[in-house]
């Protein structure tokens, strides 16, 4: 079964690569034999990552990429590739949420999670499409989106609507891209505890949303390293347009 997972001849960039969920999947996918390159606006994050790997013996690098800046994309893949090779798979992870009930999200607030979650995600994914068919080269790109694209909850509204839309983005470019030999499929985490949002776990809030998970507990980072495996892989070969939710069962609530 080793062989159906391998991604020791990949070449992958993982966005939002700094922290949390997308470093955890640097991590997991560069233990694996993968060579990672590390995208994200924190580049002090990335380079501590990038040491962490290669003194792993892992082949890491990393590059600075706002997915907000269409610009950015380009040159960061650019940079990635011209270090690494051509690049194989995608993890298109970068993404943020403001927490305010929507009478009082701004316009502001709106144009930060859209365009770093849903527009960010979708011309990452087109640029990168878009020199794979060049290449004529088979491709792979994996969007991260989030049980909140299906379900909702209070205070998200626009990061609820945006991941709404990466379930979509996702099929439609599984769709188009399918005789390119290019597959492309989501992953909808549920509630996962990073550093971000430990402390508030432990929270009253924390402890009633942690209830409503049927498997009474919020996940772990590593909870996604099957998910992630599978879908970075040629295990995931037949599937296109998927969406594999990760949740403890919160979907089921």
């Amino acid at each position: 079964m080793a062989g159906l997972f391998d991604v020791s001849k990949e070449i992958i960039l993982v966005t939002g690569a700094s922290q949390g969920l997308g470093r955890q999947f640097a991590r997991v996918l560069s233990a694996h034999g993968a060579s990672v390159a590390l995208a994200a606006r924190q580049t002090a994050k990335l380079k501590s990552l990038e040491d962490e790997i290669g003194a792993n013996g892992g082949r890491a690098v990393a590059v600075p990429m706002d997915v907000t800046d269409i610009a950015s994309i380009g040159k960061a893949i650019d940079a990635a590739e011209a270090a690494l090779g051509p690049i194989s798979v995608l993890v298109n992870n970068a993404g943020i949420a403001i927490e305010k009930l929507a009478v009082d999200q701004t316009e502001q607030d709106w144009d930060s999670v859209i365009n770093a979650n849903l527009k960010g995600a979708y011309f990452a994914a087109t640029e990168m499409a878009r020199r794979m068919i060049a290449r004529q080269q088979e491709g792979n790109i994996v969007n991260i989106a989030s049980v909140l694209g299906t379900g909702v909850m209070k205070f998200l509204s626009p990061y609820a609507i945006s991941k709404a839309g990466i379930i979509q983005a996702t099929k439609a470019m599984a769709l188009e891209w399918a005789g390119n030999r290019i597959r492309v499929n989501a992953l909808a985490p549920g509630y996962i505890d990073t550093e971000i949002n430990h402390d508030f776990w432990s929270t009253p809030g924390g402890e009633k949303l942690t209830k409503r998970i049927p498997q009474r507990r919020v996940g772990a980072e590593s909870d996604l390293d099957g998910a992630i495996m599978l879908l970075a892989s040629t295990a995931s070969r037949y599937m296109t347009g998927s969406v594999v939710t990760v949740d403890g069962g919160f979907l089921l609530t």
